[in-house]
C-alpha cells in the first residue's frame, strides 16, 4: 500500500515558466480559452484554459461519488485534460466543499505537482486559495484546495465590460502585493490568467493555483518574476480595456489588431485612467513594448507593487444620484377638491343644517359663566406660583443643590474620540535587536487596509518560533511626532487570533526600544479578533504608542503567522 507522503519537497523544478501572456500559447487555437465543463456548469477550480493539443495522456478512471482517503467525496468533474482531472468535491470530515486535482502516480509531472502543492501550502497567505492536502495514495496523486463558491472569476467580471479606475487599481494593487510576498518565499505562479484571480463579495482578490497550475502543465521559466509581472500587467490591461494585450484572442477577450504591436490602453479605449494605463505598459515592457514617458519598466511583482503604491490613491466613484419618484399630488392638493364638475351634474338633495349649538339666550349665559370660572382658576394658579417663587427667593437657594445638567458634567461619560492623530512615523518593535519585516512597516500606517505588515511563518511555536530574540514578541511603534493626548486606538489585524496589547511610553521618553520603555498599559493583553478597538476613560499623554504582539495564530498546517494591516491613533 502506498504511504501518505508528508515530507517537504524543494520546488526548484516548478519555479518558472515562459512569459505567460507573451504568446498566449496555452489558449486554444480557436480563441475560446474557456475550459469546457463536462457537466454543463462553469468550472471553479481550473484557470479557465484547455490545452487541447496536449490532452493525450489517460486520466484516472474515476466517477462522481468516489471517495479519497475515506474523506473527500468527488462530486463533479470540471476539467479533464493532459492526463489529470479537476473536481469539485466534499470534505465529509469538515462538511465543506473543496477542489481536487487528480493524476496518476506514474504521471511524468506527479512529483513536481506534489512539490509545488506542499510548498504553496507552507506559504499560508490568505490572499491565495489555500492548499489543504497533497497526497500520494493508491497509485494516485491528488491535491486538495479551498473552494470559494461566493467568489467570482476575473474572467466573468470582464465579460460584462471593462472595470472602472478604482476597481482596476484595487486589482493591480492587491495582486501585485500578493505575488511579491509569494516571490519573497521563492514561489512563482506562472499561470496568472483571468481565471486564476477571484474577487470575493467584500472586494478582496484571491489567487488560486500558486505553483500548482504551472506544475500540472509542466510550465517552467528562467525568469519567473518577469513572467508573473507581465501576467499582472496583462490582467490590468484587460481590466482597463476589456481586450487581451496580444494578437491572439484568449480568455474570452478579443486580442489586439494583428501587426500593430502593443497599443497603450488609453489608445484602445477612451476615458482610461492615464496613470493605470502607464502602469500596465511598464509591466508589459519586458515583451518589447515601450513604457510611456520613458519610465523604467517593472520587472518584478515587488517593483510593480511599489509603483502602484507611489501613485495617488484612486477613490471609488461617487454613487450616482437617483431622483426620487415624482410626487403624486391628490386632487385636494391640486386645488380641485370641491370644484364643480365640468359635465352635467344630477340634482343633489337638499340637506337641512341644524343651527349652531349654544346660540340661544340660555346658551350664551352658560358660555359666559364657564369663561368666568376659567379666568378665576387661572388667576388663582398664577398667584400661588408667584408666592412660591417669592418664598424660594427669600429663603435663598443653595448652588450645591442645583440639579441642572451642563454640557460639561451632563452624564460624566468620557468624550468619544472622533479624529485620528497625524502619525509622523512608525518602526518595527525589535526588543531582541533584529527586525522581522521592517520594510513593510509603512503598510500599517498608509490608510490602506489592503496592505499590511506581515510576519514570516514560524513553525512549531506561536510565540514567534520561540527564538531567544523573540521572547518579548514584536509589533509596531507609532510616533506621533510630539506628545499628544491620546483618547483611543483602532487597529485592524492582518489575521484574527493574535494575542495583542497596546502600550504607551512616558511623555518624556525618546526612541523607546524595550518593553520597559512602555509602562502605560492602554489595553489588556488578550486574543484579538479582526480589529482591536479601545476608547480610554481619560486621555493618555504620550508620543509613542506600541501595538505589541506576543503570539501568532495558527495557519492550520503547523505554522504561525500574523501581522497588522492598519493603525489609527485617535484624539
Amino acid at each position: 500500500m502506498a504511504e501518505r507522503s508528508t515530507a517537504a519537497v524543494d520546488v526548484a523544478d516548478n519555479s518558472g515558466d515562459e512569459p505567460l501572456a507573451a504568446k498566449a500559447d496555452e489558449a486554444t487555437t480557436d480563441g475560446t480559452a474557456e475550459a469546457q465543463d463536462t457537466t454543463g456548469t462553469k468550472p471553479q477550480d481550473t484557470d479557465g484554459e484547455r490545452i487541447g493539443s496536449e490532452a493525450t495522456l489517460p486520466t484516472p478512471d474515476l466517477h462522481s461519488g468516489h471517495k479519497l482517503a475515506r474523506r473527500y467525496r468527488l462530486e463533479e468533474c470540471v476539467t479533464r485534460l493532459d492526463g489529470f482531472s479537476s473536481w469539485r468535491a466534499v470534505d465529509e470530515k469538515l462538511r465543506r466543499a473543496v477542489g481536487v486535482h487528480l493524476l496518476p502516480a506514474d504521471h511524468p509531472r506527479a512529483r513536481s505537482v506534489l512539490a509545488a502543492a506542499r510548498s504553496s501550502a507552507l506559504l499560508g497567505d490568505p490572499r491565495f486559495v489555500q492548499v489543504l492536502d497533497a497526497v500520494e495514495e493508491d497509485d494516485l496523486v491528488y491535491v486538495v484546495h479551498e473552494w470559494l463558491p461566493d467568489a467570482t472569476e476575473l474572467t466573468s467580471l470582464l465579460a460584462s465590460g471593462p472595470m472602472d479606475a478604482h476597481d482596476a487599481y484595487q486589482l493591480v494593487s492587491q495582486v501585485s502585493q500578493a505575488m511579491a510576498a509569494a516571490h519573497r518565499e521563492g514561489l512563482a505562479h506562472l499561470r496568472l490568467t483571468p481565471g486564476a484571480v477571484l474577487r470575493s463579495s467584500t472586494g478582496q482578490y484571491r489567487i488560486r493555483g500558486l505553483a500548482v497550475n504551472a506544475a500540472l502543465r509542466g510550465i517552467t521559466s528562467d525568469g519567473p518574476q518577469r513572467a508573473d509581472t507581465e501576467a499582472i500587467g496583462a490582467l490590468l490591461y484587460a481590466a482597463l480595456t476589456q481586450r487581451w494585450p496580444y494578437e491572439n484572442d484568449a480568455y474570452g477577450l478579443t486580442g489586439l489588431p494583428k501587426g500593430v504591436g502593443l497599443i497603450a490602453p488609453d489608445q484602445v479605449r477612451a476615458g482610461v485612467h492615464r496613470g493605470l494605463a502607464e502602469l500596465a505598459m511598464r509591466a508589459l515592457a519586458n515583451d518589447g513594448a515601450t513604457a510611456s514617458r520613458q519610465e523604467q519598466p517593472c520587472t518584478t511583482p515587488d517593483e510593480l507593487a511599489k509603483a502602484v503604491a507611489a501613485m495617488p490613491r484612486i477613490r471609488p466613484p461617487e454613487p450616482a444620484f437617483t431622483a426620487p419618484p415624482e410626487y403624486q399630488r391628490t386632487t385636494y392638493q391640486q386645488g380641485s377638491y370641491g370644484r364643480p364638475p365640468t359635465g352635467p351634474v344630477a340634482a343633489q338633495p337638499t340637506i337641512a343644517i341644524p343651527p349652531a349649538p349654544l346660540q340661544s339666550r340660555t346658551g350664551k349665559a352658560l358660555k359666559w359663566a364657564v369663561s368666568a370660572l376659567l379666568i378665576a382658576a387661572l388667576g388663582l394658579g398664577s398667584w400661588q406660583l408667584a408666592e412660591t417663587l417669592l418664598d424660594h427667593r427669600s429663603k435663598g437657594s443653595d448652588p450645591g443643590e442645583s440639579t441642572q445638567t451642563t454640557p460639561e458634567n451632563g452624564d460624566n461619560k468620557p468624550r468619544q474620540p472622533t479624529e485620528p492623530l497625524h502619525i509622523a512615523g512608525a518602526t518595527e518593535f525589535m526588543p531582541g535587536g533584529s527586525g522581522i519585516q521592517p520594510d513593510q512597516v509603512s503598510n500599517s500606517v498608509d490608510s490602506n487596509a489592503s496592505t499590511a505588515w506581515i510576519t514570516p511563518r514560524y513553525v512549531g511555536y506561536a510565540n514567534f518560533g520561540n527564538y531567544p530574540n523573540r521572547r518579548d514578541g514584536s509589533g509596531i511603534v507609532v510616533d506621533l511626532g510630539s506628545v499628544q493626548d491620546v483618547a483611543g486606538v483602532t487597529v485592524k489585524m492582518y489575521r484574527s487570533g493574535q494575542k495583542a496589547e497596546v502600550l504607551a511610553a512616558d511623555p518624556s521618553a525618546s526612541a523607546p526600544s524595550s518593553l520597559s520603555d512602555f509602562p502605560q498599559r492602554l489595553t489588556e493583553l488578550a486574543t484579538a479578533g479582526s480589529e482591536l478597538k479601545e476608547t480610554f476613560s481619560k486621555p493618555v499623554r504620550t508620543r509613542y504608542v506600541l501595538i505589541h504582539l506576543t503570539e501568532l495564530p495558527s495557519d492550520g498546517t503547523g505554522g504561525y503567522r500574523g501581522g497588522i494591516s492598519e493603525i489609527s491613533v485617535l484624539k
